[in-house]
């Protein structure tokens, strides 16, 4: 395939240190390459260089066979190109028409052609399949609509190459369905798109080629189609990284008491009451589509939401949960699924984030008691690998992996007995998952529980010892570990589809 865009040789480095080594890219007409690579590999500078954001050290960036220099984002968009963050740049409080033409508004004289630029979204929406007004607000759309918005917008300046970073990082498997339609339906008008995920098996159904960066070279450019999961994995983080993705038996197997029991607890948004329990040292998967139940169980438990029937005991004495403050002194303690705008102060540093659920205990009269909040925030830093030059730094300024290690930690150091896990590795590399899939183990080895929802039933089946199905706020059945090893990711898919 003829490419439209080449990246060679391009070499970058900050004070010193090579960020990329001699990175070669491309991308045909109408493809989509998918860019793969831990934390640390290169992924995100590169795609900075190309959109405009950071000059190149060396190299050559051409479109369609003719040498471009960006001096900026705004200098790459006049090019075509477009990048989709992951952080959707969208007013929420504006129509859809009028995010698409956000400073690039249809002008009729001195006034705005209003009617003009809802035609124009009409048809680009009904371009991308998409069957919603133009004039709705777009805080009212689901997220997939809202992805599909900002892509509208992209296509709306004729943007020809467009960057998808992690783009279903905050889907429902139905929004995912419509986007990746919508992606082959741009692939047929000539569109070509950089996919950026973390979620193996999305890269090998959407892209047509691989290309995987590691410790900023390119170690893999490869067909899709000649790919696996293990395939990528390896390249990434060698072949022994597999094992921290496959069963292996606990050191301390779960005991027969009971740390947590839920009776038929009557959850406001569920008409169905729940029961069930976990045991002491056990890890137990909650698996179900989006809006089956899942969340709004851990937050129940954690008192964000409210129940009006049933009983919650834990370690052998029943609680009354009514906030998070009653669920903290239970003992539970909770990783939220998005950990951006629910786990973490994204202007505060490491160690302010990660003494919050502790300050009563370091408090020195009215005063933090500093040395002791460092010596906390250091420890858990070292113990769970957290890759930071500073607690001092700002937490935004740390990969999705090391934030989520953050928000791991900041609870585990209030010592719970349970942890309720939303969607733990949601947007984090394949490195940081397997670190946090050893965080798990390690906890419920010391005799502590935990309740994990995932959508990545492949890394669920590894961890848990137990596994229950959730359909439409119901319980329909379980998978003990005796089963868990004979069954495959398709028959729990078919499970949780009900």
């Amino acid at each position: 395939m003829k490419p439209i865009l080449e990246m060679k040789g391009i070499d970058k480095s900050f004070n010193g240190i090579p960020v990329l080594q001699k990175i070669d890219f491309s991308l045909g007409e109408g493809q989509v390459v998918a860019l793969v690579g831990g934390n640390g590999a290169g992924k995100s500078t590169l795609m900075k260089i190309l959109t405009g954001v950071y000059a190149r050290d060396s190299g050559r960036i051409l479109l369609n066979g003719k040498s471009v220099n960006f001096s900026s984002y705004a200098d790459a968009n006049r090019y075509g190109l477009r990048m989709i963050f992951q952080e959707l740049s969208l007013v929420p409080t504006l129509a859809v028409y009028e995010n698409i033409f956000l400073n690039n508004e249809i002008r009729k004289g001195f006034t705005l052609d209003k009617n003009k630029m809802i035609a124009q979204t009409n048809e680009l929406l009904e371009s991308l399949g998409m069957r919603f007004s133009p004039n709705v607000i777009t805080a009212g759309l689901d997220v997939g609509y809202q992805q599909m918005t900002e892509i509208a917008k992209a296509l709306s300046a004729k943007a020809k190459i467009l960057v998808l970073d992690e783009p279903t990082a905050s889907l429902s498997d139905s929004e995912v369905k419509v986007l990746f339609e919508t992606i082959r339906n741009l692939k047929t008008q000539g569109v070509s798109m950089v996919y950026i995920s973390h979620r193996m098996n999305e890269i090998l159904e959407i892209s047509d080629q691989v290309t995987i960066l590691k410790d900023g070279k390119v170690v893999a450019d490869e067909s899709a189609k000649n790919l696996t999961v293990a395939d990528m994995v390896s390249h990434m983080l060698g072949g022994s990284a597999e094992k921290r993705f496959a069963w292996t038996p606990r050191k301390n197997p779960p005991t027969t008491e009971d740390m947590l029991v839920v009776q038929e607890l009557k959850i406001n948004g569920l008409d169905t009451p729940i029961s069930f329990n976990v045991k002491k040292g056990e890890v137990v998967g909650i698996a179900g589509l989006m809006g089956s139940g899942r969340t709004e169980i851990l937050e129940t438990l954690f008192g964000i939401r409210q129940y009006t029937a049933g009983k919650i005991a834990v370690d052998g004495e029943e609680v009354k949960i009514k906030n998070v403050s009653d669920a903290v002194n239970a003992g539970i303690a909770l990783v939220p699924e998005d950990r951006r705008t629910q786990g973490l102060v994204l202007t505060h540093t490491v160690k302010h984030n990660a003494i919050l659920p502790v300050l009563n205990r370091i408090k020195s009269w009215v005063m933090i008691d500093e040395k002791r909040a460092d010596a906390i925030v250091n420890e858990k830093v070292s113990e769970l690998n957290v890759k930071t030059d500073s607690i001092h730094k700002t937490i935004s300024l740390l990969s999705g992996g090391n934030q989520q290690k953050v928000v791991l930690g900041k609870w585990l150091s209030s010592e719970p007995k349970i942890l309720l896990l939303d969607e733990p590795t949601a947007g984090i590399d394949i490195g940081a998952k397997g670190e946090i899939t050893d965080i798990i183990r390690n906890f419920a080895d010391t005799g502590n529980s935990v309740i994990m929802v995932s959508s990545e039933l492949v890394e669920m089946m590894a961890v848990c010892d137990r596994i229950i199905i959730l359909c439409d706020g119901k319980i329909t059945g379980e998978y003990t570990r005796e089963n868990i090893a004979d069954i495959t990711e398709e028959v729990l898919q078919n499970a949780i589809q009900g």
